[in-house]
């Protein structure tokens, strides 16, 4: 009966504790989530996480040591979950020959908010040395599926015998500077909506976002097409930054090895021009 007593009085204290534990953990807010869909991106296969394991990597030589694309996604993975962020969707594509990579994760942490766009990494890596494997920083907008980087780290310029032993550091630090990331990327953002860009100055920037490389000479038409008469109504509504933006973005869509460079130059220059930029760094 002592026993029976002691079990049962251990049994409650223990539901008391759960029941005051589970009143001090706030409720995770409810975050806003669409799924990342690669498959808008010319030039790649959309596969499943499970399949990227199957793609084969090259063997080492004396002076280049590929990753394996696979490697390099659960380093990521790891490393988002070491920082404590959630990762909300994923999608991942190869190219024919599996020779490169491009992968992205929809991230959120316990503070995120609902928005309009959602903060993704980027992966990529390639096995036919065009490009060394690289993790970047960007967003997508959720009404059009625009993706768009601000960022890019670089794994490793080369290849070398000590990247698979560096891979956790180097990762780790380019996840490090996702904080930083969302609150430049929220002021960005904010500001390119608040900036009024008249027709006029807004075929004034299309050049310069075209002599600056973050469009190329055919893109140009879809561009002052999607500024004129934008396709998605929420764009319409008022003639700025974050328009133009938009416009760009949906055209070079289908440049997808490209797009982390060139929407990199696309917000450089729309910076400048909104007075994000200090005069250092835009010389």
């Amino acid at each position: 009966m002592l026993v029976l007593c002691i079990a049962a009085m251990h049994t409650k204290s223990m539901n008391n504790t759960a029941e005051i534990q589970a009143e001090r953990v706030a409720p995770r807010p409810r975050i806003t989530t669409r799924p990342v869909d690669l498959c808008l991106h010319a030039g790649a296969r959309r596969i499943d996480r499970e399949q990227l394991a199957l793609a084969l990597t090259p063997n080492r030589t004396a002076t280049w040591c590929p990753i394996s694309h696979d490697s390099l996604v659960k380093e990521a993975e790891a490393g988002l979950n070491r920082a404590g962020f959630s990762i909300v969707q994923q999608a991942h594509a190869l190219t024919e020959d599996a020779a490169r990579y491009f992968g992205l994760f929809q991230v959120a942490d316990l503070n995120a908010v609902e928005s309009d766009y959602a903060f993704v990494v980027g992966l990529r890596n390639s096995h036919d040395q065009r490009f060394p494997a690289a993790l970047c920083l960007g967003s997508q907008v959720f009404v059009c599926d625009n993706l768009a980087f601000s960022a890019e780290v670089k794994i490793a310029r080369r290849h070398t015998r000590y990247i698979e032993r560096d891979l956790p550091e180097v990762v780790g630090r380019a996840i490090g500077r996702l904080a930083d990331f969302r609150t430049d990327q929220c002021k960005r953002f904010d500001t390119y909506r608040n900036t009024e860009l008249g027709h006029e100055k807004a075929h004034d920037l299309i050049i310069k976002l075209l002599d600056g490389k973050a469009i190329t000479q055919t893109q140009l038409p879809d561009v002052l097409t999607e500024w004129r008469t934008p396709r998605h109504p929420e764009f319409a509504e008022g003639q700025n930054i974050w328009r133009l933006f938009n416009a760009c973005t949906e055209a070079v869509k289908g440049s997808l090895w490209k797009l982390p460079t060139r929407t990199q130059a696309l917000q450089g220059i729309l910076d400048g021009h909104c007075g994000l930029l200090s005069a250092a760094e835009r010389n």
